[in-house]
């Protein structure tokens, strides 16, 4: 599955019970299509001590988000927005549908040597 949503980037919930949230994607699962984000779908897991040592507890943790339910947040303007694909410099980069800046750090980084040449 392909998908516009990669880790580290900053995304918003727009569906679900944290709709309205914004967070740093942590981790993306490609063949379920989902992703975890940084303080949203948090659940609890109750753990019992295996040892003398182990400490129990509820641990929280985050939970997969379907990758439907978010959108990317554009560093440039600040505003959730669909994801678009262009070629720069010859590289297959995102693009922010919105104010037309680059979502890639690696495009940013060469457009900014190029400019210095």
């Amino acid at each position: 599955m392909k998908l516009s949503v990669k880790k580290g980037d900053n995304v918003l919930v727009i569906a679900g019970k944290d709709a309205g949230k914004t967070g740093e994607v942590l981790e993306v699962n490609r063949e379920a299509g989902k992703v975890k984000v940084a303080n949203v779908n948090i659940q609890s897991h109750h753990r019992k001590p295996r040892s003398k040592d182990d400490k129990g507890g509820i641990i929280k943790t985050e939970g997969a988000v379907d990758v439907s339910n978010v959108q990317v947040v554009c560093p440039s303007c600040k505003k959730a927005t669909r994801v678009a694909h262009s070629l720069v410099d010859g590289k297959n980069v995102r693009v922010c549908k919105k104010c037309g800046a680059t979502l890639d750090v690696v495009a940013k980084k060469t457009a900014k040597s190029s400019k210095k040449a």
